[in-house]
């Protein structure tokens, strides 16, 4: 689960352009259409229940739900009330299993205030949960061994009714693996704490999971890094719950396989259905997988071939199909339909740690309708209201529509409507005011139709790219959960207004006057405020505000929503560095507060993994591919869409990644990030920062425009 450690050794597969084989319609895998990892399945009494960490937002730090279902196929959504304590956001790898008391105990992990487990309880298992041992950690960091992280904890309930919990992670650097018994009396006193030598759980890094078989304990167990290929599942066996364990035979069980569309599988459970055992992991978001924290729920068959023998597991893409009697017997009228939309994203970029072969992605119309939960459709962009219409072949009665959105967690507005002739329509489902996050998304209504149109007007987060997994049309109403998601008291998200918002340059100063109180001559207005001492100089021709590494300036006013979480942008800067050093800040616009994996964004100049561009965590950070010579007037720009971040060095691309982002808007600076380390020494002659992504031959013609400009001065 983790993503602070540096990359291990990459095992590359291959994307479209290199013979990746078209994901097939109508399979069972991925499991769940959304973002989610560790997966903890149980069963209790005729429900399936799946608990998970939320991933794909900042860090794997969404907000915890549970997905249900009663036949294993179609399941729902729902988010959990759970009381985190404050200043709190990751909700890691949870467990949760019925004790002996009747009630639900969740225990998850948290590496904000060292990396601990905590418990919650709950009369249901799907809470309200609120928290055991007064909210303390019931598992701290430095148990089992001095410093070693508490994370990933699964418990096994034995025979005898002792409670014992496995768990950690970076465990080949601490030699080991944690292990606690729990006192069922209160279910957080930790009885006895031992480690488990890493010689009986060879190469395990995280993601423990314990089971009994027949009198024998099973550990199984994570090793390589779990954003990348080299992710794999091991087990151990021992004729006692604390070892010694012996290595299983065929380890890893659990590996990429061989044409890479099942990317790093693992961090998994075990489900027990009868006498048959099935392994629910997870994999990445194949094949456009960014960076390495977008990963989908799948599962498969698990075979004991004796009392201590798991064979090797067949990851596959049609998974297990139904395990219980199927809650949806009415077709699909909507599967395999001629699908039309507004738009499609492609993605194409050069290659990264997380897809060695690059990217040439359509994220085409098609996939809303091939009920496979691992393909999307995403439009070209989130700057205006973006639709897709199913046409059905035939007028036919219709009562029902799901709707799969990429992320269950985010509320959506939308409308749906339906047409016979496509071109007069009536109103379906008004939701253009909605509040509510789910998945699947339900609309009923009577109505007559050859045509289904699905728009997508706003969403909770500003700069979402509207996105669907999966459009289902039914012309039979069935059961469906009771419960729903609470209203979100979230404001809707921002919509770009394509504007210049900053404008800076000292054209207007003499050489040698202090740089203090210009005005922002950009949409945005205000006046920039000088920290230290800041000079107007002429460098090489160019006049420029001189910046002495202890000297920066900013804005009056605050960086706009239109500039929040996923929002398109791009920050132009003319620049003379006169030596290059580690990651100096140009311009950043959003805050380092509460600061997880790419929630960050700050246009840099300088050396190493952010060089060009930092997000938060070297896993993501976007160094230059050629650093931009020292002693030279250079015009940097980032420009970003929503799914593909350039930078270009003089007109030039220099480097790019595929990113999803989760900034919040916070003060607009030059010259400095707010850390005094970052701060910048040099020339900067203008610093521009737009609402909105610039093509390549935008770029180019403002340097153009603004180099003939700087040296007429």
């Amino acid at each position: 689960m983790k993503r602070f450690i540096s990359l291990l050794y990459l095992i590359a597969f291959l994307n479209l352009d290199a013979g990746y084989a078209q994901p097939k319609p109508n399979t069972g895998n991925p499991l769940l259409p959304g973002y989610f990892a560790d997966p903890t399945i149980r069963k209790f009494g005729d429900t399936y229940y799946i608990y998970s960490t939320t991933d794909g937002i900042k860090l794997a730090s969404g907000e915890p739900t549970v997905w249900v279902s009663k036949d294993f196929v179609n399941w729902y959504n729902y988010k959990i009330k759970l009381a985190l304590p404050a200043g709190l956001n990751n909700c890691w790898a949870p467990d949760v299993f019925q004790a002996a008391d009747g009630k639900y105990y969740y225990y998850m992990g948290n590496c904000e205030m060292g990396c601990n487990i905590y418990g919650y309880v709950s009369d249901s298992p799907m809470g309200p949960f609120l928290p055991v041992n007064g909210g303390q950690a019931v598992i701290p960091a430095g148990t089992s061994k001095k410093d070693f992280p508490a994370l990933d904890a699964q418990f096994l309930v034995d025979d005898d009714g002792a409670i014992y919990s496995y768990f950690g992670t970076w465990c080949t650097s601490f030699g080991g693996m944690g292990f606690a018994q729990i006192d069922p009396k209160d279910m957080h006193s930790l009885l006895k704490t031992a480690t488990i030598p890493i010689a009986q759980v060879p190469k395990a890094f995280e993601a423990a999971y314990p089971i009994k078989r027949n009198g024998k304990y099973f550990l199984m167990y994570s090793s390589g890094d779990c954003r990348l290929s080299s992710y794999a599942v091991h087990y151990s066996v021992s004729d006692k719950p604390e070892g010694p364990f012996k290595p299983g035979k065929n380890s890893p069980i659990l590996v990429t396989n061989t044409d890479g569309s099942v990317d790093g599988p693992g961090h998994h459970s075990v489900l027990k259905e009868g006498n048959d055992y099935y392994i629910v992991y997870h994999r990445h978001d194949n094949p456009h997988s960014t960076n390495g924290e977008f990963r989908q729920v799948c599962v498969d068959k698990l075979v004991f071939s004796d009392s201590i023998t798991i064979e090797k597991v067949l990851p596959t893409h049609a998974g297990v199909g139904y395990l219980g009697k199927n809650q949806i017997t009415a077709p699909n009228l909507a599967y395999k339909a001629r699908v039309t939309t507004s738009s499609s994203y492609h993605l194409a970029s050069n290659a990264t740690p997380y897809s060695p072969a690059g990217y040439n992605y359509i994220y085409s119309p098609e996939n809303v309708v091939d009920d496979n939960n691992g393909t999307l459709w995403k439009a070209a962009n989130s700057t205006a209201s973006q639709w897709l219409m199913v046409d059905l072949g035939k007028v036919q009665n219709l009562k029902r529509v799901m709707t799969q959105f990429e992320y269950p967690t985010f509320y959506y507005q939308y409308k749906l409507e339906t047409s016979i002739d496509g071109q007069h329509w009536t109103l379906f489902a008004d939701r253009t005011t909605n509040r509510r996050c789910g998945s699947p998304m339900i609309d009923d209504k009577d109505a007559t139709a050859r045509y289904v149109k699905l728009t997508i007007v706003g969403s909770e987060k500003s700069g979402m790219i509207p996105a669907v997994w999966n459009l289902k049309i039914y012309d039979t109403l069935f059961e469906t959960p009771a419960f729903q998601n609470s209203a979100s008291t979230a404001e809707l998200g921002a919509r770009s207004t394509q504007s210049l918002l900053v404008d800076f340059s000292v054209d207007a100063l003499k050489v040698g006057s202090p740089v203090s109180n210009i005005p922002n001559k950009g949409k945005l207005g205000g006046y920039f405020i000088k920290n230290g001492n800041p000079v107007v100089k002429v460098i090489d021709g160019v006049k420029a505000a001189f910046f002495d590494g202890n000297s920066f300036l900013q804005l009056s006013k605050k960086a706009p929503s239109s500039l929040d979480w996923n929002s398109p942008f791009t920050a132009s800067v003319w620049v003379y560095n006169p030596s290059v050093e580690m990651g100096e800040c140009l311009l950043v616009w959003n805050s380092r507060e509460n600061m997880l994996q790419a929630t960050y964004a700050a246009l840099m100049y300088g050396k190493g993994n952010y060089g060009a561009v930092a997000h938060g965590d070297g896993a993501v950070d976007l160094p230059y591919k050629e650093i931009p010579a020292a002693g030279k007037w250079h015009h940097i720009v980032v420009t970003f869409d929503g799914a593909l971040e350039n930078v270009y060095v003089d007109g030039k691309l220099n480097t790019q990644t595929p990113i999803s982002l989760y900034v919040e808007k916070g003060d607009i600076l030059i010259g400095a990030s707010g850390e005094p380390t970052e701060n910048f020494s040099g020339y900067i002659a203008t610093a521009r920062l737009y609402d909105k992504a610039m093509t390549g031959q935008e770029i180019i013609q403002l340097m153009n425009s603004d180099n003939k400009k700087l040296r007429k001065k």
